[in-house]
């Protein structure tokens, strides 16, 4: 279930991420019209708003019919952390800071996918596909090693660069901030 306005985009981009995995969703639009009874069969409630007092009673809420509850940016009501999802193509990078500086989660999530770009994905599809061939050209199972070795070396000279930058506050030698 996921809670949240009918054009919250935290709310769209959750349903659709669930729907995407096969789970079945219901969406409560109208938060002041929730019920308890609402949630009373959940599996996983996510709730988008920023709003206390509706997350401390989805917390009771959960707690009494024991739903796992996740509030968006909201850490101490839940105690399901959703992870940022980057995508491109079959390939999914799942990024948490344990709901504690969903910020940078962000930041990362959407620097991976800016990397993760078209040819990005085409790659993954080549190497696929030559996985496919390998696995078809030396099927027994002796073989699993040469399969690993051409797998390894098809990736060879593939990189990846990572590089973070820090506000000024941290840098400043105020960390405790």
């Amino acid at each position: 279930m996921v809670i949240g306005a009918a054009d919250d985009p935290e709310a769209i981009a959750k349903t659709a991420a669930l729907q995407e995995s096969g789970a079945c969703v219901r969406r409560i639009c109208d938060v002041a019209g929730l019920r308890d009874e609402d949630v009373s069969d959940a599996f996983l409630v996510i709730s988008t708003p920023q709003d206390a007092a509706l997350s401390a009673r989805l917390r009771e809420l959960a707690d009494g019919y024991r739903f796992l509850l996740c509030c968006i940016d909201q850490p101490r009501y839940g105690f399901v952390a959703m992870a940022a999802i980057a995508k491109a193509g079959p390939v999914r990078i799942a990024i948490s800071t344990a709901g504690l500086a969903p910020r940078v989660g962000k930041v990362l999530k959407n620097a991976l996918q800016r990397a993760m770009d078209e040819r990005f994905a085409r790659f993954i599809e080549s190497l696929a596909r030559q996985r496919e061939r390998v696995q078809a050209e030396h099927p027994a199972p002796e073989s699993s090693q040469l399969r690993r070795a051409a797998m390894i070396e098809a990736a060879r000279g593939f990189r990846a660069d990572v590089r973070f930058e820090y506000p000024a506050w941290f840098d400043q030698g105020d960390a405790e901030r």
